[in-house]
């Protein structure tokens, strides 16, 4: 009697950034294999699974498109999917999941950390500091303040629930208007009357360069504008003109158009900004969090049963919200 052949477990491939993804959980139920951007047009044809762990790089769209089988399924390790979508892929029948629901909570403090900094004007306090002068000032209380909050997805509403739980009034605005959730039609209207704008929207066709010399001309000279969304979702060299020209008050960006900024870009010499390197996401524990995360979802997968966080890929974020 002939033994069956066993069936080979699928291709798992992995476009890699250190620290690796701790996988062990699939031993034995994936044949796990390593690319890097210059071998993964070659790889993708004989992968049923990609894992892009290198969330930043843009490897996939490049690859993507070519001669030869793809992957059924692209898992990325962020919540932005602009990153890798290309026309082929968002045409094809591959499913794409992202990482929603990692990042929420610790971009949400974040969020509330900027706000609380630039009430209490902490730059200026580490600033003296560092220069050994004592300079009495008074804050401002954040409580009974308004605040915008442009992206109804987790990571906005946690932002939103986070800025109420510190007295804040806090709108949301989505693509389409909700209960609990105002449309586009009202963004003017809240942005001038908002104390912080908060950017937590996905990178779209429709909001891209969303904020730029109009919308922050709509906001009141008192007003603080933060990005924890997508770069470009804001002009930059219109924000930088609106704190040069006191437009607006402050503003923090986590995003920028391009990452890292470079040494010599003039953002780094606009007045009242704060600029950090994409880090609002990134709490202790958030990668072990992110290869636990996809190990479930390929457990799902090999059993046949439906993915979580499957994106629309034509409108390029997880519906539903």
């Amino acid at each position: 009697m002939t033994t069956p052949t066993p069936t080979p477990p699928p291709t798992l491939l992995v476009l890699d950034a250190e620290p690796l993804p701790r996988l062990g959980r699939l031993t034995g139920r994936a044949r796990i294999e390593h690319t890097d951007e210059k071998s993964l047009a070659e790889r993708l044809p004989h992968a049923d699974v990609l894992l892009v762990w290198d969330f930043a790089s843009h490897a996939v769209r490049k690859a993507w498109p070519g001669d030869g089988p793809r992957p059924g399924w692209v898992h990325t390790a962020s919540a932005g999917v602009d990153h890798l979508m290309c026309p082929e892929l968002a045409a094809s029948d591959t499913v794409v999941t992202n990482a929603r629901g990692v990042f929420d909570q610790p971009i949400a403090e974040y969020v509330a950390a900027l706000v609380l900094a630039m009430a209490k004007d902490l730059p200026t306090t580490l600033r003296l500091q560092g220069e050994r002068t004592w300079r009495h000032r008074e804050s401002m209380r954040v409580a009974g303040t308004r605040a915008c909050v442009v992206g109804s997805g987790p990571i906005g509403r946690a932002i939103a629930q986070t800025l109420k739980a510190l007295g804040i009034t806090t709108a949301l605005v989505g693509r389409t208007a909700r209960t609990g959730v105002h449309g586009p039609g009202d963004l003017d209207r809240l942005l001038a009357r908002a104390d912080w704008v908060v950017a937590a929207a996905p990178l779209t066709d429709d909001t891209r360069g969303m904020f730029d010399a109009r919308r922050f001309g709509v906001m009141q000279p008192s007003a603080r504008f933060v990005n924890v969304g997508r770069g470009q979702l804001v002009v930059e060299d219109d924000l930088a003109e609106a704190l040069t020209r006191r437009w607006i008050a402050g503003a923090a960006l986590d995003v920028l158009s391009q990452e890292p900024l470079a040494p010599d870009s003039p953002l780094w010499r606009v007045p009242d900004l704060i600029i950090s390197p994409h880090m609002s996401g990134d709490a202790i524990g958030w990668r072990d969090e992110l290869g636990a995360q996809f190990v479930e979802l390929y457990e799902s997968w090999a059993a046949g049963e439906p993915l979580a966080n499957v994106v629309d890929k034509k409108r390029g974020y997880v519906p539903g919200h």
